[in-house]
């Protein structure tokens, strides 16, 4: 049997400052890029990448479901953020193939869109609530409602009442400066125990957080139904989880918002079934995207035609992008621009995006190794980052 075209290039590219991108190519000449992105991690999912198109090449590229399949299910061993995100990249990329071909955005392909545009939040930093009043202003200068903010630094097992008293202090920074018409999201990044976490939301709920992130690491999941029952605050969880399978036991522990990330869960397909299995527990979606315009504009295409999407993380300007910013590796980046506090449906064919390829292969011949740094306790044991 004849296919109509097939892959005939496979390549990626780890770029500054921690992201690696997909690119396929086929036959007839359609490249489709993907962001297969594992905060460092880059060089061991690019392996992974590359025995993947060691299956597909030859192979019909419209057969998005099927190589999802093969390559999440056709090895004995499967599942694990590097596999996950090794097929979230070339996921990425064949639906961007897809919409291509068609000459149409891939939430068309989708089912079409639900919404016109998606709000988007920002990051800011600070160590102290002046600080932390600062970034939320430059965020609100760039139109942007919405923000999320880390609860803390480094924490100790038990949570200082100085420790505590200062997530309040900036917290309280952020909620003076947005006031009640706007929105503070707070992560506690998995540095909290259950405890400590218990013990911090009854703190911040005169504060009404939009939402409180991944309040335990992903490895206690089976925990997280208490700190639900303890609070009004809205719970969020999920950047760390990579299937449907991972995230049914938080979504029966009663969380507000599934965080998915397009780049570790194996792209917009499994994110898209994720989604539907969160609407059926009336959960929201807010995926987790502090990575780059691919990561982007993937989960842009799924918010789209997604009913239940709350709100989209998005890192233009974060803390983490040293080296490199978002929107370098793009052509024009007028489809990727704030407007009224978020993005606008996105028309181009495929992802949406152009990426300027000469960049990204530049960039990628410079590339340096990117890890997140290691912290101790002041015992000397390894604590959470």
């Amino acid at each position: 049997m004849t296919i109509a075209d097939e892959i005939t290039r496979v390549e990626s590219f780890p770029v500054a400052p921690r992201w690696l991108f997909v690119r396929i190519e086929t036959r007839e000449g359609l490249v489709g890029w993907g962001e297969g992105s594992l905060e460092g991690y880059a060089d061991v999912v690019r392996a992974a990448v590359d025995q993947f198109g060691e299956y597909l090449l030859g192979k019909d590229p419209s057969r998005i479901e099927d190589h999802w399949q093969v390559l999440t299910k056709g090895q004995f061993y499967r599942g694990g953020p590097v596999l996950a995100s090794a097929v979230s990249g070339v996921d990425q990329a064949l639906w961007d193939i897809a919409g291509k071909r068609l000459g149409v955005p891939v939430h068309e392909l989708l089912g079409g869109a639900v919404r016109d545009r998606i709000r988007a939040y920002g990051w800011v930093g600070g160590d102290d609530p002046s600080e932390v009043a600062d970034h939320i202003a430059a965020q609100m200068a760039v139109g942007l409602t919405a923000v999320k903010m880390n609860a803390s630094g480094k924490m100790s097992r038990n949570g200082s009442v100085a420790e505590l008293d200062g997530v309040v202090a900036r917290v309280a920074s952020a909620r003076e400066v947005l006031g009640p018409d706007r929105d503070v999201a707070v992560d506690l990044h998995g540095r909290f125990t259950l405890a400590t976490a218990r013990r911090v939301v009854g703190l911040l709920e005169p504060l009404h957080p939009f939402f409180m992130e991944e309040p335990v690491v992903p490895e206690n999941s089976h925990v997280i139904g208490h700190l639900v029952d303890a609070t009004t605050i809205p719970i969020a969880t999920g950047e760390r989880l990579y299937s449907r399978q991972e995230f049914l036991p938080v979504l029966n522990a009663g969380i507000a918002i599934a965080q998915p990330d397009l780049s570790h869960a194996g792209g917009i397909s499994e994110v898209r079934r994720i989604a539907s299995l969160a609407d059926t527990f009336d959960v929201q979606l807010a995926p987790h995207c502090p990575l780059g315009p691919l990561a982007l504009a993937a989960c842009l295409q799924v918010g789209f035609s997604t009913p239940n999407y709350l709100i989209q993380e998005q890192s233009i300007g974060i803390h983490y992008n040293k080296g490199a910013e978002v929107l370098d590796y793009v052509a024009d980046t007028a489809p990727l621009a704030f407007v009224d506090g978020g993005f606008e449906r996105l028309t181009g064919p495929g992802l949406g995006i152009e990426i300027d390829e000469s960049a990204v292969r530049m960039a990628s011949a410079g590339w340096e190794r990117w890890q997140n740094p290691i912290w101790r306790h002041a015992d000397g044991s390894v604590a959470e980052w």
